[in-house]
């Protein structure tokens, strides 16, 4: 995380938080270019060996000027949605450079991305490989299929992140894959480019995708066997980031078992991390509205900030931990407080029993939110989404305006 404190002033890559903070008003969200740009060249850094591809998780952060620079650095799109897919079209994202993921893609969605030409729309039914096979015959083009299989691994993650247990809705068992690709090796209508899996998310240990590696490989030996070859394997997303006490994900030992692994093979690995890039690279900053210290046995102290769980839903949703730290060093009130927001849920607490010293009017900073933060955020209570700035050697730029209460209603009001 790019924070520093000189003199009591806490700054966000060089720039204080209260200049920040004034920039856009608060609440306001802020990433740090050069930490994304650095945390894409060390991921790269450690596949060097590999023959491989990144494909940024668009969902993680989807703002449309952080794709456009990320779009600068030679990597490609993971996509689950067409509402992603034309973000990254808009900013001159190659369609070959674009995989589209997800379990319940739209006969619309396909169509669209089939028209466009993406690089693999990854298959996760019998049903969608069908519609695929029919739009492709309707729009007389070849689609480029990837098959997702489910290796039923358990990451041991929160339960709601977990994507590859044998109760989970995604990808397909090997024996149907095997099946799948049987029925479309002669195709002109679709291209089998490789198989893919995806585990879930915050995953700390390389064992695990091992273990999917080793699937993804025996299918593959099985769909060779009949005449389909296999030229990439994509091995996901879902690398851990340390908020708290969690183990960060290992590249350098994931690198190492996939060249292990694969010493024999000379596919292509595509990986897909969002997370990973864009989480440590991101701050959100709020004020502190109003304090209240309540007396009694079992009271609790709460700072009521303007930030709520509308803006940043993860501490509710995954019951996550984000480090909170005040911008300026001054005189307050010491205690263990609530940091609390101002939508009509006794749910919305950013932070529960934290140690700090504040007063009324302080500006407090909430770490590691630039992945699942904004793209997470909501209109609830008809609170007005907030704005975001990116920092980079160019300066502070407003990447995202605050929404005005013009915009709230746009789509409903007829006049």
């Amino acid at each position: 995380m790019p924070l520093s404190r000189t003199k009591g002033v806490l700054r966000f890559d060089g720039i204080p938080v209260s200049t920040l903070g004034a920039f856009a008003g608060t609440p306001v969200y802020v990433y740090s270019w050069n930490r994304i740009a650095d945390n894409v060249a060390s991921i790269a850094q450690h596949l060097r060996d590999t023959r491989h591809r990144i494909h940024y998780a668009v969902k993680a952060n989807s703002n449309h000027e952080l794709l456009r620079r990320l779009a600068r650095l030679d990597i490609g799109f993971d996509v689950v949605s067409v509402g992603e897919l034309e973000r990254v079209l808009r900013i001159g994202g190659s369609p070959n450079s674009i995989m589209f993921s997800g379990v319940g893609k739209s006969l619309e969605e396909l169509a669209f991305a089939i028209k466009v030409g993406i690089g693999s729309i990854n298959v996760e039914s019998s049903g969608e490989l069908s519609r695929i096979i029919t739009l492709a015959k309707r729009l007389h083009v070849q689609a480029n299929i990837m098959f997702r299989i489910n290796p039923c691994v358990d990451t041991a993650t929160h339960p709601y992140l977990a994507t590859a247990l044998d109760s989970s809705k995604f990808g397909l068992s090997t024996d149907e894959v095997v099946e799948l690709a049987a029925t479309v090796r002669d195709s002109d209508l679709v291209n089998v480019v490789g198989l893919s899996f995806h585990l879930g998310s915050q995953i700390s240990e390389v064992v695990h995708f091992e273990v999917a590696l080793s699937q993804l490989i025996e299918c593959a030996e099985k769909i060779e066997h009949n005449g389909v070859p296999i030229d990439v394997f994509s091995l996901g997303g879902g690398f851990a980031t340390q908020y708290r006490d969690e183990r960060s994900f290992s590249f350098s030992e994931f690198a190492k078992m996939v060249q292990d692994r694969l010493r024999h093979r000379t596919a292509l690995i595509c990986i897909e991390p969002g997370r990973a890039i864009v989480a440590d690279a991101g701050i959100l900053i709020t004020r502190v509205e109003y304090l209240k210290r309540e007396t009694g046995t079992g009271k609790k102290n709460f700072a009521i900030v303007d930030a709520g769980t509308n803006d940043l839903l993860r501490p509710v949703l995954y019951d996550s931990w984000h480090d909170i730290v005040v911008a300026d060093d001054r005189e307050g009130t010491p205690g263990e407080w609530d940091i609390v927001g101002p939508i009509c849920e006794s749910s919305d607490v950013i932070g529960r029993d934290r140690m700090l010293t504040l007063s009324e009017g302080d500006l407090l900073v909430i770490q590691d939110v630039g992945a699942y933060g904004f793209s997470l955020s909501s209109n609830y209570n008809s609170r007005l989404r907030v704005a975001e700035l990116l920092v980079s050697s160019e300066g502070i730029q407003l990447i995202k305006q605050r929404e005005s209460l013009v915009d709230l209603v746009r789509l409903e009001d007829p006049t």
